[in-house]
């Protein structure tokens, strides 16, 4: 059936381009090619859409910038096909991301505009490859407005933190970005602490941010909610039987050990009561 589906995306796409100035065609033909790619993930299938496909929706975006119902739309599909490895490169190759950063700015109240475009966001920040660093760094304080606005939105905030973890790893942060992303993280945490999927990409990026600065480290030991490390004893005994979510703790405990300060206060916590019984319950991992 893929074969048919294919064709099917090549007639919509020419009477998109045909007819571009038509919004309610465009609507209609989105819905169409979201509804092709949902047939093909039945199928185990991640379409890869090609440059001209893409060049296309973009196209729809700029001309009908305002219409939340279309960008919406839009915005799922890229989401959907950056999972390809040849999508994602196609993205990149038609300069996807001062779209996608537009549509955010202007359109950041919108859960499932967010949720899709941090969704593209870290597909295309986790390779790196042929990214301009330049946009991937003007990405960082538009990831750090979404995530800010949705705290309290559990599936939109772990797609932003995964996007910020992806984000910190390329080095695209900047040193005044340190301290105030970490700070939202441990927001993130706090307000969200029994999703396993949100703490396991916030402690990745939180040790991400911590491998990078020293500054990050005393936030997150200093913050005025209340320690990271307290933070790191809840989520572990919520997610103990999580072995990813473990994983990603001790991640963020190695880059802990790092600074005496951040020691100082594990011991007055008495961290290593923690770290033994992870060793105790995983002693093969």
């Amino acid at each position: 059936a893929l074969p048919y589906l294919l064709t099917f995306t090549e007639s919509i796409t020419f009477a998109m381009k045909t007819h571009v100035d038509s919004l309610k065609l465009q609507v209609d033909g989105c819905s169409l090619l979201l509804e092709i790619l949902s047939q093909a993930l039945e199928q185990d299938v991640v379409m890869a859409l090609d440059e001209h496909v893409i060049s296309s929706l973009l196209n729809t975006v700029r001309k009908h910038s305002e219409n939340e119902e279309l960008l919406s739309l839009v915005c799922t599909i890229l989401m959907m096909i950056s999972a390809s490895e040849v999508a994602a490169e196609n993205l990149r190759k038609v300069g996807v991301i001062p779209d996608i950063l537009t549509i955010l700015r202007n359109f950041l109240h919108n859960e499932k505009i967010c949720l899709s475009c941090c969704g593209v966001l870290w597909s295309l920040a986790v390779s790196g490859n042929n990214v301009d660093q330049a946009l991937l760094k003007s990405a960082v304080p538009v990831m750090s407005a979404v995530l800010q606005e949705h705290l309290q939105n559990g599936t939109v905030t772990e797609y932003s933190c995964s996007a910020l973890w992806a984000l910190s790893l390329q080095g695209c942060l900047t040193e005044n970005e340190y301290e105030p992303t970490t700070a939202l993280l441990l927001d993130a945490l706090r307000m969200n602490l029994e999703r396993p999927v949100l703490v396991k990409n916030a402690c990745l990026a939180l040790a991400s941010l911590l491998r990078l600065s020293e500054i990050s480290a005393l936030r997150f030991i200093t913050d005025s909610e209340g320690s990271g490390i307290n933070l790191i004893k809840d989520a572990y005994h919520l997610h103990f039987d999580h072995p990813e979510v473990v994983e990603s703790i001790c991640v963020l405990i190695n880059e802990m050990v790092q600074y005496d300060d951040v020691v100082l206060d594990m011991l007055f916590q008495k961290m290593e009561e923690l770290v033994f019984e992870i060793k105790c319950r995983f002693p093969s991992s």
